[in-house]
């Protein structure tokens, strides 16, 4: 914070300066009345009271003399209209199912608050798709990735290609109860969200249960479930932990077969570029909100 500061003092007088140099003293201007000099005064002794100082330079308010400082009344200041303050937001609870619009009118998922969660393999394009639809819509959304999440965990993270055991499980829970609460807390506020996660269907730990419970009933759970083929070639483009053995893609994919004949809507975007995903997702939202999958 900037403090305003006062102009700087002025120079102190030197001896020739000032308004009374080069005047001639009293008893040496002509028609001054020559009397006796008067009697110089006595040397000051210690203690008596100090001589005034030469007067000042014009516009210049001398300080005023030494005594007790004044006492001041600190302001009250009256903050602004437009200041930013405590801003009180609702507390997040499991979000319910969205309302079935009237049977005259069809569901507009582009304007509706929404949780969305996003399933596939590795290389289905969850997270561009989920991205990019989040960036597209009409009302304010918010993209969860699980995965994000997890890497949060910095120093002892337990990637689970190295093997899935009891560090790696308890920081997946951990990252998707924490999705769960950001998830709650953004729809509470009005702001849609779409997470992303890799759930198997025959897999209950990393099952639909845990975000059923961690975010509500009315999670709207969407398959993305492109052709092997084509989840090789994504997967192939990444890097670091994100990319993984061609065997071990193959064998996420035919356990995703699962899903089929689930309830749950699957769209196979093999032949679909991102925003025509994005496309396909809104209508099938639209069929969502109308007639909630069970699951």
């Amino acid at each position: 914070m900037q403090h305003a500061v006062g102009s700087p003092l002025p120079p102190p007088h030197q001896p020739g300066h000032g308004p009374a140099a080069g005047r001639l003293p009293a008893a040496q201007q002509p028609g001054a009345h020559q009397g006796p000099a008067p009697m110089p005064p006595p040397h000051p002794a210690q203690g008596s009271a100090p001589v005034p100082p030469p007067p000042s330079a014009p516009g210049f308010t001398a300080p005023p003399p030494p005594g007790p400082a004044p006492h001041h009344t600190v302001p009250q200041h009256t903050p602004a209209p437009d200041t930013t303050g405590h801003v009180p937001l609702p507390p997040g609870g499991p979000v319910a199912m969205p309302s079935a619009p009237p049977a005259t009118a069809a569901a507009d998922p582009t304007t509706t608050t929404l949780a969305v969660l996003l399933i596939g393999p590795a290389g289905a394009g969850k997270t561009s798709v989920a991205k990019y639809w989040a960036d597209h819509r009409r009302v304010p959304t918010a993209h969860i990735s699980l995965d994000d999440v997890r890497e949060w965990v910095r120093s002892g993270f337990a990637d689970p290609q190295s093997g899935w055991n009891d560090h790696s499980e308890a920081q997946y829970r951990l990252a998707r109860r924490t999705c769960g609460f950001a998830a709650r807390n953004f729809l509470a506020n009005g702001i849609s969200c779409i997470l992303d996660d890799a759930v198997f269907p025959d897999r209950p730990v990393v099952g639909l249960g845990g975000w059923k419970r961690h975010v509500g009933p009315g999670l709207l759970p969407v398959v993305l479930l492109p052709g092997l083929d084509i989840v090789l070639e994504r997967n192939a483009e990444r890097s670091g932990n994100r990319r993984l053995t061609d065997e071990e893609v193959a064998r996420i994919h035919g356990r995703m077969a699962g899903w089929y004949g689930s309830g749950l809507p699957i769209i196979d975007n093999s032949q679909m570029d991102v925003p025509q995903t994005a496309r396909l997702l809104d209508d099938v939202l639209a069929r969502s909100i109308a007639s909630p999958p069970q699951w």
